[in-house]
């Protein structure tokens, strides 16, 4: 068994992890080797300060101090160096599990098509479309039908009434221009002026003649006129 199918939990090529899982595993890797991390370093802080401690006092102390403080070194090294490995890992892996999603949703949508399109035809989709405008043809017939009006009084033809209606015109004009010469043929002789006068004009009625003339004709001023004498 290889060391990540040891670290992995899953051995042999016949029950690999999965994409989620491997991510997931090397999570809690990295964050075991993170606390492993803050560990060693406080564990180098303690050997430090023992080592300045016993510099003067105890110097074999202090070399040990230092020499345990050498190997916690190392170890954190050898951590940070396999945290680096571990995360550049997972991003290849979250990548490729991104890549793997996406891959599957358009897989599935492609399937829905290709599903989609099965389910039609080409031949019935043209035949479909050349129903549409045919039944729009008629549509249009239909309405230019029902706005053309209908043949009430259609049975006579135009250009005939036009014909009639001119030949009515002239007519017309021909019995004014007759009538117009009727009347300029029928005018009489020129009538003579009006003779002198020689007798003296008679003189006008006095105001009580024609009052009395105006009474006789009008029985009311006759009656108005006793009233007011």
């Amino acid at each position: 068994m290889s060391f990540f199918g040891k670290l992995f939990g899953k051995g042999g090529d016949k029950d690999p992890v999965t994409t989620g899982e491997a991510i997931q595993k090397l999570r809690e890797t990295e964050d075991m080797l993170m606390k492993k991390q803050d560990f060693l370093e406080k564990k180098i802080e303690t050997e430090v300060s023992t080592a300045r401690k016993n510099a003067k006092t105890n110097k074999r102390a202090a070399l040990q101090a230092l020499k345990r403080k050498k190997r916690y070194d190392k170890q954190l090294q050898q951590i940070d160096g396999t945290l680096s490995t571990i995360e550049m890992q997972r991003e290849a892996l979250e990548g490729a599990n991104t890549n793997t999603a996406v891959l599957t949703t358009m897989n599935d949508a492609a399937k829905a098509l290709k599903k989609a399109n099965n389910e039609l035809d080409v031949d019935k989709v043209h035949d479909m479309m050349d129903d549409i405008a045919e039944q729009q043809d008629v549509a249009k017939e239909i309405s230019e039908a029902i706005s053309n009006p209908v043949a009430f009084g259609q049975e006579f033809d135009e250009d005939e009434l036009e014909a009639e209606l001119d030949a009515l015109g002239d007519e017309l004009e021909l019995e004014e221009q007759e009538e117009l010469d009727k009347q300029l043929l029928d005018v009489g002789p020129a009538v003579g002026l009006p003779e002198v006068p020689t007798a003296e004009p008679a003189k006008p009625a006095s105001v009580p003649a024609r009052q009395a003339r105006r009474e006789e004709e009008d029985p009311d001023m006759a009656e108005l006129a006793a009233w007011a004498s």
